[in-house]
């Protein structure tokens, strides 16, 4: 349980839970102690200022000798981690911050619990706020409005501040307790997730880039089937819009993997590449000749990369109006974007916002026609940089959000709505529906730099993204030098598990690892995190930190080891880059407490002790209470650890499910399980003390291949569906092993007996 937060303003300091995070806060500070449901925990950082204006700075305090982690946007689209312990580490655009300190409420004593303090700067009006450091290492708070006609003199309520001993559970409460304040978006536990993220898709960017064409969907979808492993979900991404660009001839058009950034929509429907056999003909052979269950399809928030155009057949009634982009100075003094300096020159043509739902709505009710069930909606921070005369960048980009939402919920049942490219607050605390968001940058499966980065920031990322919508941790190539790398990952982290393989290149053994045979994969249930011991330490840089997620199934933990040193975002040269070129080889341990919430999946009674399987080495080792495993990892090297409550189920018999033993994520398969005694009594009530007792042990699985669980003693049978099935039996690790043959039915639940 967290403990109720302590935060005051002391002699111009400000404290939690008696310990100093920042020094000398000015008077024009005002800290608002949080009121009803909810908020009683926290508290609010306002401001005044002097005099009315746009764009406002306020130093908050000093930060010094404290460890933080934060997110900040290094880049317009997206968001990563940096780790620091004063004020001027803090970057610009940061939107999240988690910060360590002792609770020195009774004393300083060296047994003091770790307070983990959250600040989430938040929407105050049409106002944004952001945090940043400055060169007196003092935390400031970043406000405008991107509107030089609106204006305010203060914020009562810019910064969210929450405290206590669990940091997953600081950071869940803070963003619900927003929610009840702000009341313009829900937590991701209040959204349907759209029905993709349990199955195996197929994105046609990586593959064909702008060049896709009706064929090379075909293509690749009959490929990947002709392996055995089926997409259940395709996207077919940018290259099927109708587009044009009024540019002149001799204008240096910025084009980056084919995308013209300067290109606007001209019609809704689909272009020439598309037109012989039709979007509805591709979307129907689909489904029918390679059982796709869910296609969708890409477009921009504004329609295109360059928006709408103007005088566009059929788009007229749109009051499009060409808009040239202003960014926030955060976003300048950080990454500069090549779109962004395409549409400064060419402008953007900009639905008229009391517009935009009919344009929505027009474009997906088209597409829902066709047979489309859902849409990708990206390059969407570019609203932000529209908002002079729409009353600002919060206006007008809730007005797009709500939008898109609404047309989202009238055309696409399922809630068919992956976010991309929207990593700002605006659009966060602006969204009530959309379920699923892009969690970090691109996978670039042509910049070696790029993999190592990709793990860390979509997992650090995934700490605050995951509060809002269930993070996708993007396509991948499953043929790849890193491909097991990155496979891994996604099977830890929840996400939806799509790839992007050219037709012909794959790795169905890898893909086989992810996906049963009906199409279905075995999603972890929560946004994969880091550990708690990975909160504050820099696995992409600092040259010593392995990087541990954490997540769970239904009965099991997983925690995933990857080694991601080597690369990252340099605030120098204001890119990504390698900052060494060959990182060492690396230890960690991990124990059955690096997943957090073990304890409560483990239930009652539980004494600590736990199984644990090793996807790569096969090993199974049964893991005393407070017992640790040391883990040794290369650069883009991994492992991934199944930890399984040990729980007695007959006298002196204890017994632990394990999964499908050849699947990343094994312990996915068990959907649940229970032990019945041969006694009249109940198993929680039952005394190992008394007479012998013999169980079954019924568990519900998912999935076909090798099945193993944990028993201390060998079985006397076992049975699928009710059929005894041959089993063996090591001695040594308790490992019982049973082949689970291929369903019929999707999804099907095998009913696995155990008697002992």
């Amino acid at each position: 349980m967290t403990v109720t937060p302590n935060i005051s303003i002391n002699d111009g300091n400000l404290v939690v839970h008696g310990k100093t995070i920042l020094k000398g806060v000015p008077d024009n500070i005002i800290l608002t102690p949080g009121s009803g449901v909810g908020l009683v925990t926290g508290a609010f950082i306002g401001a005044t200022a002097s005099q009315s204006k746009c764009l406002h700075v306020f130093p908050v305090g000093v930060l010094e000798d404290t460890r933080f982690m934060c997110l900040f946007r290094f880049k317009l689209w997206w968001m990563t981690q940096r780790m620091g312990t004063c004020g001027n580490d803090i970057p610009l655009e940061t939107q999240f911050m988690l910060v360590e300190s002792k609770d020195t409420t009774e004393g300083e004593r060296e047994d003091a619990p770790t307070i983990y303090t959250v600040f989430l700067p938040l929407l105050e009006g049409q106002f944004r706020a952001v945090l940043q450091g400055n060169e007196k290492n003092e935390m400031e708070i970043f406000l405008e409005s991107g509107d030089n006609a609106v204006e305010t003199n203060q914020g009562l309520y810019l910064v969210y501040m929450n405290a206590g001993t669990n940091p997953f559970e600081v950071i869940n409460e803070a963003v619900k307790a927003v929610e009840q304040l702000l009341e313009t978006f829900h937590h991701r536990e209040k959204k349907k997730l759209p029905s993709i993220i349990d199955w195996f898709g197929w994105c046609t960017w990586d593959a064909f880039y702008t060049d896709v064409t009706a064929e090379g969907v075909e293509d690749g979808l009959q490929s990947l089937s002709e392996g055995g492993v089926r997409p259940r979900f395709l996207i077919i991404d940018d290259g099927w819009q109708q587009i044009g660009n009024e540019a002149p001839k001799d204008t240096n058009c910025v084009v980056q993997e084919g995308a013209q950034f300067a290109n606007r929509l001209t019609g809704i429907k689909e272009n020439k590449k598309f037109q012989t056999k039709g979007l509805k003909h591709v979307v129907e052979e689909a489904k029918r000749q390679h059982s796709v269950k869910y296609v969708y399809v890409w477009h921009a928030l504004a329609g295109y990369w360059g928006g709408v155009h103007p005088a566009g057949p059929g788009l007229e009634h749109y009051d499009t109006a060409l808009a040239y982009p202003v960014q926030s100075p955060g976003v300048m003094g950080n990454q500069p974007d090549i779109v962004m300096d395409s549409l400064a020159v060419h402008g953007l043509g900009l639905v008229h916002p009391k517009k935009v739902f009919n344009f929505y709505n027009e474009l997906h009710a088209y597409l829902a026609s066709c047979g489309i069930d859902g849409v990708k909606v990206d390059v969407q921070n570019i609203i932000e940089t529209l908002g002079a005369g729409h009353g600002g960048r919060v206006s007008l980009t809730r007005s797009y959000v709500q939008a898109l939402e609404a047309s989202i919920a009238r055309n696409f049942p399922d809630n068919g709505c992956i976010a991309c490219m929207n990593h700002n607050t605006d659009g966060l605390y602006s969204s009530k529906q959309t379920a699923v968001v892009r969690a970090s940058d691109d996978y670039y499966p042509r910049d070696p730099a790029s993999h190592t980065i990709h793990i860390s920031s979509v997992c650090y990322n995934s700490l605050f993204l995951g509060e809002f919508m269930q993070p996708d941790w993007d396509m991948f190539h499953s043929l790849h030098p890193t491909a097991e790398y990155h496979a891994a990952a996604r099977a830890v982290g929840g996400s939806p598990i799509y790839v992007s393989d050219k037709p012909g290149n794959h790795n169905f053994e890898l893909l086989k690892k992810l996906v049963l045979p009906d199409g279905s994969v075995l999603r972890a249930q929560l946004p994969g995190r880091p550990t708690r011991d990975c909160l504050f330490v820099d696995p992409a840089r600092d040259g010593t930190s392995l990087l541990k997620i954490w997540n769970v199934n239904k009965c099991t933990g997983v925690v995933g080891v990857f080694n991601c040193q080597g690369a990252g975002w340099c605030k120098v040269i204001k890119k990504t880059r390698i900052h060494d070129a060959s990182p060492g080889t690396l230890t960690t341990s991990i124990q059955a407490t690096d997943i957090d919430t073990i304890a409560q999946l483990a239930g009652l009674g539980w004494n600590g002790d736990s199984v644990i399987f090793c996807f790569r080495s096969g090993e199974v080792v049964r893991l005393p209470s407070g017992a640790s495993v040391p883990v040794t990892l290369k650069v883009l090297e991994y492992e991934v650890f199944h930890f399984s409550p040990v729980k007695e189920v007959a006298t002196n018999i204890s017994f632990a499910p394990i999964g499908l033993l050849d699947m990343i994520n094994s312990g996915g398969a068990v959907d649940q399980y229970e032990v019945h005694l041969s006694s009249e009594e109940k198993p929680e009530h039952f005394d190992s003390r008394s007479q012998s007792l013999t169980a079954t042990v019924s568990l519900k699985v998912r999935g076909c291949g090798r099945f193993g669980v944990y028993i201390s003693q060998r079985p006397l049978k076992c049975s699928v569906d009710g059929a005894d099935t041959v089993f063996n039996y090591n001695n040594v690790s308790g490992l019982l092993t049973m082949s689970i043959p291929v369903p019929q039915k999707e999804m099907y639940r095998w009913n696995i007996e155990i008697q002992v």
